[in-house]
This record gives C-alpha cells, sequence and structure tokens, in this order.
C-alpha cells in the first residue's frame, strides 16, 4: 500500500484559488446573511480549508441599504462608538445607522464572525460592500450567490 497517496494537503497564498462572487443583500435578514457570507470569506465551504491560510473567495454585496431585520431590532439595536475621551461614548440606533452609513452595517456583523487577528484583517479586507445595485468589479467577472432561505412548512 503506497502511504505517500495519504498526505493532508494544507493550502497556502500560492495554491488557493481564490474566485470573486456576488451577493444581494436586498430582503435578507442581517445576521443569517452575513454568517454565510463570513464562511465564504473564510474559505470553509472549500475542501481544502486550512484555518491558519486565507484561502476564502472575495466576495461583493450589493444593496447593503436594504437589509432585513427582524423583530424590533431596527429601532433597538444600538451601535456603540468610542471616540477615546472622557464622555465620548456615541451611540445610534440601527434605523439611524442606516440612513448615515448604509454599509457599515453589514460590515460589521461580518467582521464580528472573522478571527480577531491578522488573519481576520486580511480575509476582511477580501470583503466589498456597496449600498446600491452597482459596483466597480465588472472585470473580475463575479459569479452570482443565491442563498435558499425559504422555509418548508409542515
Amino acid at each position: 500500500m503506497n502511504t505517500l497517496s495519504y498526505k493532508t494537503i494544507s493550502a497556502n497564498k500560492a495554491t488557493v484559488k481564490k474566485d470573486w462572487y456576488i451577493a444581494d443583500a436586498e430582503g435578507q435578514t442581517l445576521g443569517r446573511f452575513s454568517s454565510k457570507i463570513a464562511n465564504i470569506l473564510r474559505g470553509k465551504n472549500k475542501t481544502n480549508f486550512t484555518p491558519h491560510a486565507d484561502c476564502g473567495d472575495n466576495v461583493i454585496i450589493i444593496n447593503a441599504d436594504k437589509v432585513r431585520f427582524t423583530g424590533n431590532k431596527l429601532n433597538d439595536k444600538e451601535y456603540k462608538f468610542y471616540s477615546g475621551y472622557p464622555g465620548g461614548l456615541r451611540t445610534e440606533t440601527a434605523k439611524q445607522l442606516l440612513v448615515r452609513r448604509p454599509t457599515y452595517v453589514v460590515e460589521h456583523a461580518i467582521k464580528g464572525m472573522l478571527p480577531k487577528n491578522k488573519l481576520g484583517a486580511e480575509i476582511f479586507r477580501n470583503l466589498h460592500v456597496y449600498q446600491g445595485s452597482e459596483h466597480p468589479h465588472i472585470a473580475q467577472q463575479p459569479k452570482t450567490l443565491s442563498f435558499d432561505i425559504l422555509k418548508t412548512s409542515k
């Protein structure tokens, strides 16, 4: 029996093949959508996933301002910003933040699902979020990501 055929292949920057995907956030629930995107960015959907390497794909998200919140989260969920000075804590609801910085809500949710280290920062650079349906990445010929979010009723 040839034991050399049972080697575990570890992906690295040179061997990984990065694809480009485009996902439409319109009507998608923020948390469920973000977790699926985080898995694709991390590369967990690939067979050659390696935890210590950036083996994920590039993802373009369009219509980030039309993401959906369940329950009363649009009015109750608060985002905190701290300036570093005494009394410098500012809070905004999701509704206010969607008006001021529509892409931040999606970016913040996805970034929280990535590793909190240098690798996580490198993976986060593969995410491109846009407010409308237009994006400048036509030359990369992104493939469309479709999520089956239909629930079966019993």
